[in-house]
């Protein structure tokens, strides 16, 4: 068992370090402590038009990403099976590259001055999105893998419409941001629910469980501090 897990190991690392992606996920890291010096040296840049046309092309694409999955894991007849499918490899492809596509949240936020948001949670989700949807496009375009795009891609069609809507009505924004993040942590679970039931039954790596745990607890500490905590302080600020 070490020996395998360790050649696990070893080949998923040697993968990752020949995505070709890896060169941009370096380049994206730079970027973070560049965004200080941008801050220091320029006046925020007013986006407005551009974030609701990149918003909604960004929830647009996510459309096409989520029935394309959905089409592709009817057609191949498994949400389980290890091996490449022709219905789902296209829409692997799209997938990745809207990952690459959403690199752009960052650069969006570093020329607004909006570096408060570009938080640890932030870099990592979408750093380790980049890399991962590359590594599936290369390496496991597999039924087995589609659920958890499929249902991402359906989470960010919510999400960039969010955004969308935020950016073409600033002063009245949608209220419906605290329920958002609970999709996204629903997502987690029922991606684990998949990953559990496919480890028992039909094979699947346990590792992927590892990085699902790291995903839950950051969103949900994210929330807990964004509004359980918030509120009580506020509770306790009426109180007195």
């Amino acid at each position: 068992m070490a020996t395998t897990t360790a050649t696990f190991l070893q080949q998923g690392l040697h993968n990752l370090l020949m995505l070709e992606s890896f060169s941009l996920f370096c380049i994206y890291l730079m970027l973070i402590p560049l965004a200080l010096v941008w801050k220091r040296v320029t006046s925020p840049l007013q986006l407005r038009p551009i974030l609701v046309v990149y918003n909604f092309g960004c929830s647009l694409l996510s459309l096409y990403c989520f029935l394309g999955f959905s089409y592709g894991l009817y057609q191949s007849g498994s949400l389980f099976m290890k091996g490449p499918s022709e219905h789902l490899k296209l829409y692997f492809y799209m997938y990745y590259i809207t990952k690459i596509l959403e690199l752009l949240d960052t650069v969006f936020m570093i020329l607004r001055h909006k570096q408060r948001q570009i938080t640890f949670l932030h870099v990592y989700h979408h750093g380790s999105m980049l890399l991962l949807s590359d590594l599936a496009v290369h390496f496991y375009p597999w039924p087995a893998i589609a659920p958890y795009l499929g249902l991402n891609s359906l989470v960010h069609i919510v999400l960039y419409c969010y955004y969308g809507l935020t950016a073409m009505f600033p002063e009245n924004p949608p209220q419906w941001k605290q329920r958002l993040t609970e999709f996204q942590i629903l997502q987690f679970f029922i991606d684990f629910i998949h990953v559990i039931y496919g480890y028992l039954y039909h094979g699947f790596c346990i590792y992927g469980l590892f990085y699902g745990m790291t995903m839950t607890y950051l969103f949900s500490n994210f929330y807990y501090h964004a509004y359980i905590k918030r509120k009580a302080s506020k509770d306790i600020s009426k109180q007195e």
